[in-house]
């Protein structure tokens, strides 16, 4: 009993640790949205793989009229957490920006869906 009660603290300071990492990394990461001025009117397709994890997200992001009309996520690896995190393209699309708090407890996610929109109109 005593093995299983080492087993299960070690593992849960592990993860603490792997999470602390996580997100301090996931809290630099920066997307800039840009000049939209000379976009053509079109579909722009963006991916983005934040690197250690599991985290893979890829997005068509609609542009009319030199603004993000609608973004559309193609493809969203994550847990299911990570899921809500998906109504941030919401949030872009009304304030024209990638300046927008990530969800909280989907904050990777969140990082992963900006960047891809940034990788897209790039």
């Amino acid at each position: 009993m005593k093995n299983v009660f080492v087993l299960c603290l070690c593992l849960c300071l592990c993860s603490i640790f792997v999470f602390s990492c996580n997100t301090t990394s996931f809290s630099e990461i920066q997307a800039f949205l840009p000049d939209l001025g000379n976009k053509a009117d079109g579909v722009y397709r963006g991916n983005y793989d934040l690197a250690g994890s599991p985290v893979k997200v890829t997005v068509d992001v609609t542009i009319r009229n030199n603004n993000i009309s609608d973004i559309n996520i193609i493809q969203h690896f994550s847990s299911p957490i990570g899921k809500r995190a998906e109504v941030i393209t919401e949030s872009i699309v009304s304030e024209q920006s990638l300046d927008i708090d990530a969800i909280s407890g989907a904050t990777g996610s969140s990082k992963a869906i900006l960047k891809a929109v940034e990788n897209a109109l790039q």
